[in-house]
């Protein structure tokens, strides 16, 4: 990291900006290319580390290269907002970026404790997902993070 007055070393702050990003973006092994998509979460902490949870269709590109290789780059960011300061223009932000292991769930139990998750993220703690006529068109994943750091630039208390 070249701006080391920036890090966030606190494992608890990391996992606090990670779970106030609205969206987190997934990153895949694509061939020529890598795949990025965004997507939204839930998320447990166990342990230190956190595991995130997603849906998505049962079929598509970012199934077909989870299949190939498993390992993901996680990446969510709350932008603040831009400003001058006294060498030019600054972005506010905090931000995290993490490595880890991306599983597609089969066990009904599974499924419905990441989508509960993410429900719970998103405001929705009381919702039936027996109400959910597309259930069975969805795939839940749970990627299990292994590695990950944060980053903040936030506005001076003074101004």
């Amino acid at each position: 990291m070249n701006r080391t007055e920036r890090e966030v070393t606190s494992r608890e702050e990391i996992l606090d900006i990670l779970s106030r990003c609205p969206v987190i973006r997934l990153g895949f092994q694509g061939e020529p290319y890598p795949y990025v998509v965004p997507v939204c979460f839930g998320m447990e902490v166990v342990g230190e580390l956190p595991v995130l949870y997603f849906h998505c269709a049962r079929r598509g590109l970012k199934l077909e290269l989870l299949r190939a290789n498993s390992h993901v780059c996680v990446e969510g960011d709350i932008f603040i907002k831009t400003e001058p300061i006294s060498h030019g223009i600054t972005a506010r932000y905090e931000s995290v970026i993490g490595f880890g292991t991306c599983e597609l769930l089969e066990e009904p139990e599974e499924i419905l404790k990441g989508l509960r998750l993410l429900n719970q993220k998103y405001g929705y703690n009381d919702y039936p997902l027996d109400r959910c006529r597309g259930l069975e068109a969805v795939q839940a994943a749970k990627i299990t993070v292994e590695a990950i750091t944060g980053k903040r630039n936030l506005p001076r208390a003074d101004g």
